[in-house]
Formats: structure tokens, C-alpha cells, sequence
């Protein structure tokens, strides 16, 4: 995740929007502060886990060390995007 100021971002929008499509994150700072973030539409909408992680959760389920509630992700935090935002 990187942070670039508002001026910065203004001349760079389109490598920002490349960078962001290939999944980063970017926070937009105005005067020095946050003030929004950049992120890919599909942003907490991750379906499948990594193998590895998928190897862990799998022998964690199979002793019954870990139930599945507990890989369950919690996306409250995106907010949709009506359609018409998008045109």
C-alpha cells in the first residue's frame, strides 16, 4: 500500500489505475492526510486462499483444532458501489 498526495495523483491518475487493476492499494492524501483509497473493484471479494494456507486450514479442520467459522472472511468493511457510480 502506498500513499501519494492529491497533486501527485492528479498527474499520475492513469499508473495509479494501472497499479490499483493489478491489485495495490492506494491511499490519496490530501494537505498531508489520508483521505481516500484507491482499490480494486474487487476489493474483499476473495473467494479462494492460497495453497498453502488451504494445506494449513485443511489438517486444522481434518484434527478438529479449528472450526470453519473461523476462516470465514468479514467484508463489512467494502461498501458496494451502485451501477450507475460506474459509468
Amino acid at each position: 500500500m502506498q500513499t501519494i498526495n492529491l497533486y501527485d495523483a492528479k498527474n499520475r491518475f492513469s499508473k495509479l489505475v494501472d497499479a490499483v487493476e493489478e491489485g495495490e492499494v492506494i491511499i490519496i492524501a490530501r494537505n498531508g492526510k489520508p483521505a481516500v483509497k484507491l482499490v480494486p473493484l474487487d476489493y474483499g471479494e476473495r473467494s479462494t486462499w492460497s495453497a498453502p494456507l488451504q494445506t494449513f486450514i485443511q489438517a486444522g479442520l481434518e484434527s478438529g483444532q479449528y472450526d470453519e467459522r473461523a476462516f470465514e472472511i468479514d467484508r463489512s468493511d467494502v461498501l458496494t458501489v451502485p451501477e450507475r457510480d460506474l459509468l
